[in-house]
């Protein structure tokens, strides 16, 4: 394997970076953006970053397999490669494995051990029994 194989090998198995998470979230909320609006909505009035960097930040993202661009016309035309949801459930999947050795019990007792409202607390139960609903249904 060449090294320019090995290098795009490397980046496709990499989860997205904290600022790469940012323009998804972008893209998500969105559904659709051109380089220049989604520099609008990370600075928000404020230079925090360049054009450039974001293009060149949206270019590593299209390499990685994170975001699509749409070539036919310009301005390019970027969306978000992978759903939220599935971004998520993929980045807690990571999590539960590196952090809790694959171990949700403590997963969970990590997410309740700060400050959790009582109504929080029955929406997740809730939310477990109905999990555990669906468990049962799809066992018979």
């Amino acid at each position: 394997m060449s090294e320019m194989s090995k290098s795009q090998t490397k980046n496709k198995s990499t989860g997205p970076t904290n600022a790469e998470l940012e323009i998804l979230r972008v893209l998500w909320s969105l559904e659709t953006a051109t380089v220049r609006q989604i520099h609008e909505v990370l600075t928000d009035g404020e230079k925090q970053t360049t054009f450039n960097t974001t293009l060149k930040m949206l270019n590593i993202m299209l390499d990685k397999g994170l975001v699509t661009r749409e070539d036919v016309r310009r301005p390019h035309i970027y969306q978000a490669a992978i759903p939220e949801e599935q971004m998520q459930q993929q980045l807690v999947s990571d999590l539960l494995k590196r952090a809790f050795g694959g171990a949700t019990r403590k997963l969970v007792a990590a997410l309740t051990a700060s400050d959790i409202s009582n109504e929080e607390l029955a929406d997740i139960k809730q939310f477990l029994n109905d999990q555990e609903e669906k468990n049962d249904e799809h066992a018979n």
